[in-house]
């Protein structure tokens, strides 16, 4: 038989190496697989491509950097950088993993994940492997939703852009008002390029202190001049419902009624199927088509498999950034550990550090201000 690692972590980005830096802290026999490189997703970005949440290093006062996946310490005193791109929160993630001594298997693609008994075994590139437990950490952006409605092929999805500055152009419509859509507006703007954002919910506009369900702030103060100047225009409470290719360009069809055309190839920025699509055999979903997880972040059909990530969702609450999900990864360690009877001092410290959130009641508090 092969040997069988205690756990077995999907994917290189951070949470996999954020769950793999706590489980080696405990002695654990694991190994994480990954189809790229460290950070694939994040190098990926289109180079314009910034995080929303910044980063800061406040340690020493108690108030560790959002962006961080590990305590005590900070990719903006790491990169020197506020505002990462994707390519300098690789190189972090990479400076991480090696730290830690993460065990990584580079170049693996993971075919098939299945149980039987008490063992998963892994189907990959590089052969099979074999687990007691699985992570599944393989994250989202290299996944995205292609085909959200017809015609959608005639578009251009925002993750496949290597830098704005290649894009032809100078009149879009950009489908999708989140912080990609938006960010995509924003960078086109930049250019002198004109762009319309269709979006089925006015996220300019919502009401709510969460970045999961309303623009950020950053992202709010970059587009709100281009808006004013009318480089960008905003269309809101309309889903586009189809793309047709015309003589002269597009027209893009929304559930108003009504047809907006653009010479240029529309830009979808319609969010990401998510790589649990790879193990729909182990998971089932809720109403929302989130993974159905357990307290501890366990899939409610295999009892073994974890999810970690920005694909994690708790009901109402979603954990789609990091300085979310990161205070996950000791809560699915410390079930781990407390079942193969390891190390779990290690814990102390993410709790002191804020990196360890099991109470989810506290979550989702409105500002008063």
């Amino acid at each position: 038989m092969e040997n069988i690692y205690d756990v077995i972590i999907v994917g290189a980005g951070p949470s996999g190496i954020g769950v793999a830096s706590i489980l080696k802290q405990m002695n654990a026999s694991c190994l994480v697989l990954e189809k790229e490189d460290i950070g694939a997703s994040f190098l990926s970005w289109p180079k314009e491509m910034r995080f929303i949440t910044p980063s800061f290093p406040a340690q020493g006062f108690g108030q560790t950097d959002l962006n961080a996946i590990a305590p005590k310490t900070s990719p903006a005193y790491t990169l020197d950088s506020e505002h990462p791109t994707g390519a300098d929160y690789a190189k972090y993630l990479n400076l991480l993993a090696e730290h830690f001594t993460v065990p990584i298997k580079k170049g693996v693609q993971v075919k098939h994940v299945n149980k039987k008994g008490s063992v998963f075994s892994l189907d990959t590139s590089a052969g099979l492997y074999q687990s007691r437990y699985v992570v599944w950490a393989a994250g989202q952006y290299q996944y995205p939703n292609l085909r959200p409605f017809p015609g959608a092929e005639l578009a251009m999805h925002n993750s496949l852009v290597s830098s704005w500055e290649e894009v032809d152009g100078d009149d879009f419509i950009v489908i999708g008002g989140y912080e990609s859509g938006m960010d995509a507006a924003y960078q086109l703007g930049k250019l002198g390029k004109k762009s319309t954002v269709i979006a089925r919910t006015n996220t300019w506009e919502q009401d709510t202190s969460d970045p999961s369900i309303a623009l950020s702030v950053y992202t709010y103060n970059r587009v709100r001049p281009l808006i004013n100047a009318n480089v960008i225009t905003v269309v809101g409470n309309t889903a586009v419902t189809g793309i047709a290719e015309s003589a002269s360009g597009y027209d893009v069809y929304t559930t108003d009624g009504k047809a907006y055309f653009t010479p240029e190839k529309p830009i979808l920025a319609t969010g990401f199927k998510g790589s649990t699509t790879l193990i729909e055999n182990l998971v089932t979903r809720g109403k929302h088509d989130e993974v159905l997880v357990n307290e501890t972040d366990e899939s409610v059909l295999t009892s073994g498999l974890f999810l970690a990530g920005p694909e994690l969702r708790h009901d109402s609450h979603i954990f789609c950034y990091i300085y979310k999900f990161r205070q996950r990864y000791a809560v699915i360690a410390e079930t781990i550990g407390r079942n193969l009877n390891l190390d779990l001092s290690i814990l102390d410290m993410y709790k002191q550090e804020n990196f360890y959130l099991d109470d989810l009641s506290t979550c989702g508090e409105m500002c008063q201000c």
